[in-house]
């Protein structure tokens, strides 16, 4: 299974009162990283994958230690733990070669924005997200029969 790893600087304006990241922030450092995962990196050049548009359904976040601001990057390590029908999950840890700052998870459902609705993971996305799927976690549709889908 890979990882993605997003190199996310920390700005100044991060902080808050006391001096360390605050905890909204971590939420634009997970999107940051999604983003980055997502859209940048998705399959073959024109590729219409994850473009249609994406909602977030769920956030869950563990603040683990506390993060202070300095020059060095943080590194945001993203991987796949859920690939069905009509949404996916992502975990991440924030992190550098000391410590994990968060831990993290995103329910993500693919949206078409023309229509206003919710749509499937097609399956360019599901293929694409299954190099990063945790094993053991969240069977992709290869491993249903043909047309059965989990909801």
């Amino acid at each position: 299974m890979a990882r993605h790893l997003y190199s996310c600087p920390l700005r100044w304006s991060d902080m808050d009162a006391f001096g360390h990241v605050n905890n909204v922030v971590y939420l634009r450092y997970l999107e940051e990283a999604r983003v980055d995962f997502m859209w940048r990196l998705a399959p073959g050049d024109g590729s219409k994958a994850f473009t249609g548009g994406v909602v977030v359904s769920r956030h869950e976040i563990d603040y683990l230690k506390p993060l202070v601001h300095r020059h060095t990057p943080v590194t945001v390590e993203t991987w796949v733990t859920e690939i069905r029908a009509a949404y996916l999950t992502l975990r991440y840890e924030i992190k550098d070669e000391d410590a994990v700052y968060v831990r993290a998870a995103t329910r993500l459902v693919p949206f078409d924005l023309e229509q206003g609705r919710p749509r499937r993971v097609s399956r360019e996305e599901e293929k694409f997200l299954a190099e990063y799927l945790e094993p053991g976690r969240g069977a992709g549709r290869d491993e249903r029969p043909e047309g059965a889908l989990a909801v």
